[in-house]
């Protein structure tokens, strides 16, 4: 330990008896306090005891107790921690000392995007689904199509930049308004055979480059196949239904919507409890409630007056499974994200990212809410 570590600050007094000697009678400057015995004048022995503060620059680290120190006044014992303070933490001040300025008032909670712009982007899409899927219907289809594309360019284009991972864009693209397309015309059966056909697609176009990272490659495009324009297909299984088709595709939506509105108003302003914390810290157990609540009343009403011989306790289960799905949907992509160490996938609609980070709740939603109907009211 060195000795200019410590010593007693200027006008802050001494722990010993006033220093007799030579140096004492110099002014303006404090003579170092030693951290042994020190003699003093006719050589009386006297024991100052270090100081329990350390002054900026010492060794900081040094949590060494103090044993037996003593003076001329009698012998006292200290012991503890040598940074210890024992004294109360007082409450930090809402505002400045001597300021004029207003106390400093809780920040209000965020909710965390630009409101406005995610708004008007969603009337805006809302105002295209609906005109294309009520007007002609092939016109939907390709709506659906078209999202497919730019989803795969946007989740090949971050893998590809996090992990570089090369997945053929080409056969994926083809293939996928190829699922979308089959599905609407030829049904499931459809949509199997073109998914089938896009993954041998990809494993022959991937073999005219090198073959290092081949497995890595053609595994990360059947995913994107599989993930992307396959789910959506059921959107066009859905459209597909003679009766009611339309009004099937928009209860979707329409529950899907609900839940996701549920789930941020209610988590935003009760939410508590985080539902997965290492997944997605936003989501809390209270906004998951607030999806379900929201889904299930909207699914009784689109049951009970949106589709033909629909009841309204179907609605209840459809709106639960729907709640569920979407939660669980969006879970997955923000474990994508989060492996991509990404916050959005595209920046394309302002508010709300890019069209995967609308898109990550109504894929896997589409197969559970196309078999429910399935179950419910028929293939239609």
């Amino acid at each position: 330990m060195n000795e200019s570590s410590w010593g007693t600050p200027p006008g802050s007094g001494q722990w010993g008896p006033p220093d007799h000697g030579p140096a004492a009678s110099l002014r303006g400057a404090a003579p170092p306090v030693p951290a042994g015995p020190v003699h003093d004048g006719g050589g009386a022995t006297q024991t100052r005891p270090m100081p329990l503060v350390p002054e900026p620059g010492g060794h900081q680290d040094d949590h060494r107790d103090i044993r037996d120190i003593s003076d001329d006044r009698g012998a006292a014992r200290l012991s503890g921690p040598l940074f210890r303070d024992d004294r109360p933490q007082e409450p930090m001040p809402t505002s400045l000392p001597g300021s004029d300025s207003d106390p400093v008032k809780p920040q209000k909670k965020s909710a965390g995007r630009n409101l406005r712009a995610a708004i008007g982007v969603g009337v805006g899409l809302g105002v295209v689904i609906l005109a294309s899927l009520f007007v002609y219907k092939p016109v939907f289809i390709g709506v659906i199509a078209l999202a497919v594309v730019v989803g795969l360019w946007e989740l090949t284009s971050r893998l590809a930049e996090r992990k570089d991972i090369r997945v053929p864009m080409v056969p994926l693209a083809l293939g996928g308004t190829a699922m979308v397309v089959a599905g609407y015309v030829r049904g499931a059966e459809g949509a199997w055979v073109a998914m089938a056909l896009t993954a041998l697609a990809v494993l022959v176009w991937r073999m005219t480059e090198a073959p290092q990272n081949y497995l890595r490659d053609v595994t990360a495009a059947i995913f994107a196949a599989f993930y992307v324009p396959f789910l959506a297909t059921f959107v066009a299984l859905m459209l597909a239904a003679e009766d009611d088709g339309p009004q099937r595709v928009l209860t979707f939506l329409l529950l899907t919507v609900v839940s996701d509105t549920g789930a941020y108003a209610v988590g935003w302003r009760f939410g508590r409890k985080k539902l997965a914390p290492r997944i997605s810290p936003g989501k809390t157990r209270e906004g998951l409630v607030g999806a379900v609540l929201f889904a299930m009343v909207a699914g009784a009403l689109c049951m009970q007056f949106l589709i033909k011989g629909g009841i309204w306790w179907q609605g209840l289960l459809l709106g639960l499974a729907v709640a569920v799905s979407a939660t669980l949907g969006d879970l997955g992509e923000s474990m994508i994200k989060r492996d991509l160490g990404i916050k959005d996938m595209g920046t394309l609609l302002p508010g709300h990212g890019g069209i995967m980070d609308r898109l990550d709740s109504l894929l896997p939603t589409a197969p559970v809410v196309w078999l429910l109907f399935v179950i419910f009211v028929g293939s239609g």
